[in-house]
């Protein structure tokens, strides 16, 4: 086997549903140190003290997942929100102009979408190869974590930055 030879699931068996769509055998991509039994928590999964449930994740697929799906609510969330405040500045003016301003919204879920699946794909998967060349546990809480962080670099990297190196 390659070093990206995909494993499909095997046919009368679990094995895709358990261990996520980028688990590869004999492969720096696959954890053999996951605990027996494990499966791969439901998304959010997030890990909240009085419940006694703690969430881990061990494979690079179910990592890049979950940092994907933060990545694209959160930026839906924050280009949603620019959208409706410049649908706000919008209010009482000509009526000519709400003629095509529905579109505002579209474009921008449209712009969230392509750049959330950049910044979460690049972030997942370098986040994971990292968790799991060190054999570290990855509590869910890294992507949702991860997913602020592309949020914050969308916002800071916004602005004009003009200094005089």
């Amino acid at each position: 086997m390659g070093f990206l030879s995909y494993v499909g699931p095997i046919s009368g068996s679990s094995h895709q549903r358990k261990h996520g769509p980028l688990t590869c055998i004999n492969s720096p991509l696959r954890r053999n140190d996951a605990p027996p039994g494990y499966v791969t928590p439901p998304f959010p999964s997030l890990f909240w003290e009085p419940s006694n449930v703690k969430w881990n994740l061990y494979y690079l697929g179910d990592i890049w997942r979950f940092t994907l799906l933060w990545t694209l609510i959160l930026f839906g969330l924050f280009h949603l929100g620019a959208a409706g405040t410049a649908l706000l500045m919008q209010l009482g003016r000509r009526k000519s102009n709400w003629k095509f301003l529905w579109t505002v919204p579209l474009l921008y879920a449209l712009v969230a979408g392509v750049e959330a699946i950049m910044a979460g794909s690049v972030v997942g998967l370098v986040v994971g190869a990292t968790y799991i060349a060190g054999h570290f546990t990855m509590s869910t809480w890294i992507p949702f974590v991860w997913g602020w962080v592309n949020v914050l670099v969308l916002i800071v990297s916004s602005f004009r930055i003009s200094g005089g190196l």
